[in-house]
């Protein structure tokens, strides 16, 4: 399986570079720690089963599962180990397919004696409500080792990734304050996002925004939706440069907003930044 040219939206060859499907897969899957397992049930044979499942993860990238030996899913691995996690993007937009999501796809083994003590150390800090019944006889760690997967983006991206594409790279650096960014942004800044948006999109459409909202950012650059009177539409926006945390966003954003105010002054002569 291979790993199409990612450029979102829709997107062609001329349009901005993104971080590739599997980056952004890692992404995904690091920035949630709960999703659906489906495994092949034991009682109906061939038929899949779901089940809400918490998770954390290795330091590949593979999902890592608390187990009882009585819940249904698990006798279910333990007849055929091959089974599914689907992770869903949490965002309270209403569009739910307009979210990105990942189904990971792989055999779900219990977790060797010799790596168990850094499994638990990192389960239990993503759940530590676990405590109280990871020592229980019946529980024990499972994991996933992700053979390929299925990531999609959004609308008009989407395509397979393999597993040895998913283990090879690293989560996006802005992970942990991608949400501040997107807030902040939102929140003081829809002005700013218009101005770049005009400088960075010239056509007839970003002459007529009203407004503007940041969706998604990552360590090149960021998605924003546009909404005007006739329509509301998505464009892609690069960094000049890779960013790598919070400061050199904010540092970068200034700077874009600088250079389009002064190519733009006469569209929004008083933004702030």
């Amino acid at each position: 399986m291979s790993e199409a040219k990612n450029h979102g939206y829709g997107m062609t060859d001329s349009q901005p570079e993104q971080p590739s499907h599997a980056e952004q897969a890692k992404t995904l899957v690091a920035q949630h720690q709960i999703g659906t397992l489906s495994t092949l049930s034991r009682k109906i044979s061939g038929w899949p089963f779901g089940s809400v499942m918490p998770y954390s993860l290795n330091a590949d990238g593979n999902p890592i599962f608390l187990l009882s030996s009585m819940a249904m899913h698990t006798q279910n691995l333990k007849q055929d180990s091959r089974a599914s996690l689907l992770v869903m993007e949490a965002k309270a937009i209403e569009d739910p397919l307009a979210n990105g999501r990942v189904t990971l796809m792989g055999q779900v083994k219990p977790v060797p004696l010799d790596n168990l003590a850094e499994i638990r150390g990192r389960y239990l800090e993503c759940h530590p409500e676990s405590t109280f019944w990871v020592d229980f006889k019946d529980f024990s760690f499972y994991q996933m080792t992700v053979a390929d997967l299925y990531f999609v983006g959004g609308f008009g991206r989407m395509d397979w990734v393999t597993g040895a594409n998913y283990h090879k790279v690293e989560a996006d650096p802005l992970i942990d304050v991608t949400a501040d960014i997107i807030q902040h942004m939102n929140d003081d800044h829809v002005n700013a996002m218009i101005l770049i948006a005009k400088h960075n999109n010239h056509s007839d459409e970003t002459d007529k925004i009203t407004s503007a909202k940041m969706t998604a950012v990552d360590r090149l650059g960021f998605h924003l939706q546009l909404i005007s009177k006739e329509d509301l539409r998505g464009i892609r926006i690069n960094f000049p440069q890779p960013v790598a945390d919070a400061n050199s966003v904010r540092k970068v954003l200034v700077e874009m907003v600088r250079e389009a105010r002064a190519a733009l002054t006469q569209l929004a002569p008083s933004v702030e930044t």
